[in-house]
């Protein structure tokens, strides 16, 4: 694929690995980003690990003015989409702003590519489109069930992309829905730099063990699982971002929209990350139960067999090095 590779979100966490992955497979990445959940710090680290300046537009994906700008004038041959908002909890407090960014973003940035004759776009999606699952594990054609307001914006701009697609022959859409990233870039330069209290397992496995909150609450002791504590399918943040790479070189030869699970294919323990996370940062993680919480299920994990069938693309890290990079992010990086 000739031309530039435009990135939405590439401040982010996802996306700056994106932006990375992008890099060190030939590509040039150009960053959109309004930074309002991400730090501009990020962008000399970026130089850094791709070896060059990295152009970015500081500009919201809403924002159709800049996109036609960004497209007029960087010769873009295709399109990343990480920019959204992502906070389960925020979403119920805040669904207008959630359904503006999430979906009307997702349109804004389609309808100025459909005008610059851009038709090869990757979609960050979610496995929170799933619901709770009747199967496992979770295959694509498996039922949509969004129990949040994020869910349900992320269904709702798969289901908008599919009619684009349906609708024009032209576009090449890949609908990545991923499960439960985590861990850092290897090198400890990026990583996620949640703003106030963490929502997620392994951020907050750091902050423990880095001092900064006392304790880790883990929700349920009574699951139906085999320590009793909630089952997730964790995947490293470098194996996703890989992903995106093979999707993108996917798009070249496959028409429509195609949808894909990116996960690593079996579930951990929320102990058995405890633990792993105990071996990478080499101290004791406090811990107390709590009762479980509304929505919570037992256990989650993706089938990522098309994937691996369709891009060649399979998880390669496993629950040790997803502990240990984030550990090295949190002591070099994140805590910097």
């Amino acid at each position: 694929m000739d031309g530039r590779i435009l990135v939405t979100g590439g401040a982010g966490y996802i996306g700056s690995h994106v932006v990375v992955a992008i890099a060190e497979a030939g590509y040039a990445p150009i960053i959109l980003d309004n930074f309002s959940t991400s730090s501009h710090d990020v962008i000399p680290r970026l130089a850094a690990l791709t070896g060059g300046a990295v152009d970015v537009i500081e500009a919201d994906v809403r924002d159709a003015g800049a996109l036609r700008r960004t497209f007029h004038d960087h010769p873009i041959s295709g399109v990343i989409h990480c920019a959204g908002l992502k906070l389960v909890g925020e979403g119920e407090e805040r669904p207008l702003a959630y359904w503006d960014v999430n979906v009307g973003g997702t349109i804004a940035l389609a309808e100025v590519m459909g005008e610059a004759g851009v038709a090869r776009l990757v979609f960050s999606s979610s496995a929170t489109v799933y619901g709770q699952p009747d199967v496992l594990p979770v295959a694509e054609s498996a039922p949509l069930k969004p129990q949040s307001v994020y869910g349900r914006t992320k269904r709702a701009a798969e289901e908008f992309l599919r009619d684009l697609a349906r609708a024009n022959a032209n576009w090449r859409i890949a609908i990545l829905r991923y499960f439960n990233p985590a861990g850092a870039h290897v090198s400890g330069r990026i990583g996620e730099a949640p703003t106030g209290r963490p929502g997620n397992l392994v951020p907050l496995l750091c902050r423990v063990a880095a001092g900064e909150i006392g304790e880790l609450a883990i929700y349920g002791s009574d699951w139906p699982t085999e320590d009793g504590t909630g089952v997730r399918d964790y995947l490293h943040v470098q194996d996703l971002a890989d992903g995106h790479v093979a999707a993108l070189r996917r798009l070249a030869s496959v028409p429509g929209a195609t949808t894909l699970n990116l996960g690593i294919g079996r579930g951990w323990s929320v102990l058995e990350v405890v633990r792993a996370f105990e071996r990478a940062c080499g101290r004791r993680i406090a811990r107390t139960f709590a009762p479980r919480r509304p929505g919570d299920v037992a256990c989650y994990y993706a089938d990522p067999s098309r994937a691996e069938a369709m891009l060649g693309w399979r998880a390669m890290r496993d629950l040790d090095t997803i502990c240990a990079d984030a550990w090295r992010w949190q002591r070099t990086g994140a805590g910097s």
